[in-house]
């Protein structure tokens, strides 16, 4: 017969004892029925909140007081400290703050910048955002409000294709999608070659978008356009077929590279700044108390990749001019004068314009612009493009401030 052990403790500093297996109602196999051969184990230590009954005790009935069943079912959860709640709807509020700027608020900007880069007819170069949305005001008085919205929903399905894309390719190729903490250059470069294949098959698609931005509302037939039309022209495009297009057309092949490395270096130099941007703020910032402060947690990381953007924009807008030039050569589109509006009959009108240009390439394209156009001629419209991000910039500054009020609103309540 084994003896009995004494109590024992368990890792968690629970005292348990122990009891013959067939006491349990559950003998273990090969154990034996006798009660002078039978075998110890620890029985399991009292979890808080619940009772673990031994031989010989009852389930313990519940004679004290009852707790009074809640009422305030519009208050704070019980589990879930009022502070975390404001702080998970400051950071959806500010990240739904930021899209919303970014792709919807500051398209007109998007609009007019891209009418600027492919008017070359135009004598005002809009340098500076002043003239900008002094032009764009115009443009919206005389033709509407949806004259400065043009194409926005295709903007939509090019980000959609871009990001189906790049999931599709990274699923079948060895090409990651992100990039480790600790990357090496194979890695490296693995990701920016997705970036640019990503850029490649995005590009009829971005081709026919463009064309959507730049072509003036009062050419356009509002009974045959619809919201796939960028799909279809994008597919036509590709596949040759559909409207003839002027012998002006470039091939898809001729914009293959500018599109990827306008793709491939505006993601570097972004993701560079926005990586720099974070490093300093991290060295710079003092230790504070709270943590779990929204200002801290969201808006860092915001304000980086606004300036990450803004750098890249900056840096690649000669780039990106002479590709969307390259982009609507030849299919015989009518954009809006960037001259402001002038007088025609007997009401004022904006002038129309057709594109007509002829470049063999890209090289030919920047040579072109900075013969006939001068330096300056490459950064036609960058005045939008500074009203654009001092749009968005505003904007988290205001929801800054509003998020600093609610958090003490919520400290003194």
């Amino acid at each position: 017969m084994a003896s009995r052990r004494p109590d024992s403790f368990d890792g968690l500093g629970y005292r348990g004892r122990e009891e013959p297996l067939y006491g349990s109602g559950f003998p273990l196999r090969g154990a034996s029925a006798d009660p002078q051969q039978h075998q110890w184990v620890t029985t399991p230590p009292d979890i808080p909140g619940s009772r673990n009954l031994h031989p010989g005790e009852r389930t313990p009935l519940l004679d004290g007081p009852q707790p009074e069943p809640r009422t305030d079912w519009g208050g704070p959860q019980p589990g879930l400290p009022p502070s975390d709640q404001v702080n998970r709807f400051a950071g959806f509020g500010i990240g739904l703050v930021s899209l919303f700027t970014e792709n919807v608020l500051s398209h007109p900007c998007i609009v007019f910048r891209r009418q600027c880069q492919v008017n070359y007819h135009a004598h005002c170069y809009h340098l500076t955002p002043f003239s900008a949305v002094t032009v764009m005001y115009s443009i919206s008085k005389a033709q509407g409000v949806k004259a400065l919205w043009k194409g926005m929903g295709s903007t939509f399905i090019v980000h959609g294709v871009t990001l189906g894309a790049e999931g599709i390719l990274s699923e079948f190729t060895p090409l990651p999608r992100e990039l480790p903490h600790r990357w090496s250059w194979k890695e490296l470069a693995g990701h920016l070659l997705l970036k640019g294949l990503t850029a490649v098959v995005a590009l009829p698609f971005y081709c026919a978008s463009l064309v959507e931005t730049v072509q003036s509302e009062i050419v356009r037939d509002e009974a045959s356009s619809g919201l796939l039309d960028c799909v279809r022209e994008g597919l036509a495009r590709l596949l040759h077929v559909g409207a003839p297009h002027s012998r002006r057309l470039l091939p898809l092949s001729s914009l293959l590279l500018p599109a990827a490395l306008h793709a491939i270096l505006r993601y570097a130099m972004s993701s560079a700044v926005q990586q720099v941007a974070l490093w300093l703020y991290q060295r710079g910032r003092k230790p504070r108390p709270e943590p779990s402060n929204p200002l801290d947690t969201y808006f860092p990381e915001l304000v980086a990749a606004w300036a990450g953007s803004l750098m890249a924009d900056v840096a690649l807008f000669p780039l990106e001019t002479a590709l969307h030039r390259l982009s609507l050569q030849g299919t015989r589109t009518i954009i809006d004068a960037t001259d402001g509006v002038v007088a025609t009959g007997t009401g004022a009108s904006p002038l129309v314009l057709p594109v007509n240009t002829q470049y063999d390439g890209l090289s030919d394209c920047m040579h072109a612009i900075r013969r006939r156009e001068g330096g300056a001629g490459y950064y036609r419209g960058f005045g939008a493009l500074v009203a654009q991000y001092t749009l968005h910039g505003a904007l988290l500054a205001a929801a800054r401030m509003l998020l600093r009020v609610m958090l003490l609103d919520a400290r003194t309540s």
